[in-house]
């Protein structure tokens, strides 16, 4: 195996094209063509975990949070991120980051938070705009629905929990090939009329290039016409955050103790409890005040997270609980999320669960 065999792997669970703007995921060091020796997964990439990775023969990190989140002008080995840089190339390891793109995932990190609570009816809080395409393209009625079944092979046509979706047209279509043309049907710079079909597929945004090149490769005209449009309908699942429903409702002193003993926390910042039952529960692991607004307009009844400032705790207005359990502590399973996927992904190869606990943050 080499290491771009696990980054296809880590790409299906969280496309790339889902992370967040400002974050810098994928392969931050190394070169994907490198023969594997072992994976080791972590939640931060620091030099303990490279010397890890060194002791357990593994050439390739990966690492939940970038080592690598602002633009490097040196690596001189001044402080911990170019010490860890210079470290792993010098050893020749890999790294390689998926942060929010796992983040913005149905099956990751939010997903894992509501196992843990044991949460049911699970659905996307802030569901992501902008990451469904339409493609619309017309094909001789004779070749329609074997390019219909290509595309829908490749992951087009799926819409929430139905698959090889479309919608078609039949019509007429014209064209007239000039003197370098070389038409499949009808003759150069003679006016065809062909009875076509309107296909219209949607698809996610991340499988954009293989929809096209399945469509060019079984298109049968020399020239393919073709449209692609973004829609601004919002994705069901993708998107940040997530919103569930407890098994049996709690009030919030109940919730409190329980979410401390779910997450192993010594301590939980939280906003003025409530007398109301909590069920409902929002979840975004990492720093998540900017859902607040939106776990309240969801109806939750308490929201957990991390990271909230002083102010953000007004933001409650008594209308939800606001449960900070830490940074770390939220995302401290998404380790073993990465683990149990590439072991089933790659069966016959080390994937390694790092043992440093990397919290920055202590408590006395």
């Amino acid at each position: 195996m080499i290491v771009e065999d696990v980054i296809t792997h880590l790409e299906a669970l969280a496309p790339l094209a889902y992370a967040e703007e400002f974050d810098n995921v994928g392969l931050l060091v190394g070169d994907k063509n490198t023969k594997l020796t072992g994976i080791l997964v972590t939640l931060d990439t620091l030099e303990t975990v490279v010397d890890e990775a060194i002791e357990k023969n593994c050439n390739l990190i990966i690492s939940f949070h970038p080592i690598i989140f602002k633009g490097l002008k040196k690596i001189t080995g001044n402080n911990y991120v170019e010490r860890v840089v210079l470290k792993a190339i010098q050893n020749k390891i890999a790294i390689y980051a998926i942060h929010t793109a796992l983040d913005n995932t149905f099956e990751g990190v939010n997903a894992g938070l509501c196992e843990i609570l044991e949460l049911q009816n699970k659905t996307v809080l802030i569901p992501k705009t902008g990451t469904l395409k339409k493609l619309t393209t017309y094909v001789p009625e004779e070749n329609a629905e074997a390019i219909k079944t290509a595309l829908f092979d490749v992951g087009a046509g799926r819409i929430g929990n139905y698959s090889n979706c479309s919608f078609n047209i039949n019509g007429e279509g014209t064209f007239k090939g000039n003197e370098n043309s070389n038409p499949i049907v009808g003759k150069k710079q003679v006016l065809q009329k062909e009875k076509e079909v309107q296909i219209n597929i949607k698809f996610e945004k991340h499988l954009e290039k293989s929809v096209l090149k399945t469509l060019f490769k079984n298109h049968p005209y020399e020239e393919v016409d073709y449209e692609i449009i973004t829609l601004e309908n919002t994705n069901q699942h993708i998107g940040m955050g997530m919103i569930g429903d407890l098994e049996v409702p709690m009030n919030g002193s109940e919730f409190l103790n329980f979410i401390k003993n779910k997450f192993n926390c010594t301590v939980i910042r939280h906003s003025e409890l409530l007398n109301t039952t909590i069920q409902k529960v929002a979840v975004l692991g990492g720093s998540g005040s900017f859902a607040i607004e939106a776990a309240k307009s969801a109806g939750a009844q308490a929201f957990i997270t991390s990271d909230l400032k002083y102010h953000d705790f007004f933001i409650a207005e008594n209308k939800l609980l606001l449960a900070d359990i830490g940074h770390y502590e939220s995302e401290q399973h998404i380790k073993n999320i990465l683990v149990a996927y590439l072991k089933k992904k790659i069966t016959n190869f080390a994937v390694v669960l790092s043992t440093i606990n990397t919290n920055p943050v202590k408590y006395i």
